[in-house]
């Protein structure tokens, strides 16, 4: 890929983002970890990489307005109208489509990467919500959304992610960033995010413990002061 359509690949991007916990600084670290990512596997497309990369979350702003948009299949549809109107042909904009399609596991509908390129997409996509980074954009994100940080079982103890249904900061790490670690598709990508994983259970474990403490201790106080 030449500078120039690269820069044109960015303009583009950078005019969809609107998203503060799925910026244009999320772009450029998923694009730098699939670079690395590439550089271990074989016959890697990187025209296709590299565009997917840019443009995997431009549907974001669709989702944020209508929860029952996938935002990876807003994005796909969004890029493939925007690249078929540049001219790219056909072959190379469905390979960018299925990459950007695959990238979610969350509202993607069961697609999964069938192509190098779109592993490596997912892989750096996922490795953005690792670690102390990861913790930092789930709560942000969250706080976007007005999720709480954690929930209260209907007996009042504080839910740690495991048991309860509503969304909270506390159930996504349960239910979905420390699983991460198994899911990814290369072996250069499983290496980066166990690099980082010690950040994210240190984070949560130091988190539900703190939180703990303040309610049960919290709590006892309350008693003997009301009576």
């Amino acid at each position: 890929m030449d500078k120039k359509t690269y820069e044109k690949l960015e303009k583009y991007m950078r005019s969809c983002m609107q998203d503060s916990a799925h910026d244009v600084e999320h772009i450029y670290r998923v694009l730098y970890v699939a670079l690395d990512i590439a550089e271990y596997e074989k016959d890697v497309d990187y025209d296709v990489l590299i565009c997917a990369c840019l443009l995997h979350d431009i549907g974001r702003k669709a989702q944020i307005e209508n929860k029952k948009i996938a935002h990876a299949k807003a994005g796909a549809e969004m890029a493939v109208s925007y690249l078929s109107g540049q001219g790219y042909d056909r072959e190379y904009v469905s390979k960018v489509e299925h990459c950007i399609l695959a990238h979610s596991f969350r509202k993607s509908g069961g697609i999964l990467p069938e192509s190098i390129e779109a592993e490596i997409l997912f892989d750096a996509d996922k490795i953005d919500v690792t670690g102390a980074l990861g913790a930092a954009r789930t709560l942000q994100y969250g706080g976007q959304v007005s999720e709480p940080i954690y929930t209260r079982l209907p007996d009042g103890r504080i839910a740690d992610g495991e048991e309860e249904t509503e969304d909270s900061f506390f159930h996504e790490y349960k239910q979905k960033l420390i699983k991460i670690y198994d899911m990814l598709y290369t072996k250069r990508g499983r290496e980066i995010a166990m690099e980082r994983k010690a950040a994210a259970v240190a984070f949560y474990e130091s988190l539900c413990r703190e939180v703990d403490s303040a309610f049960r201790k919290g709590a006892a106080r309350l008693d003997v002061t009301i009576q």
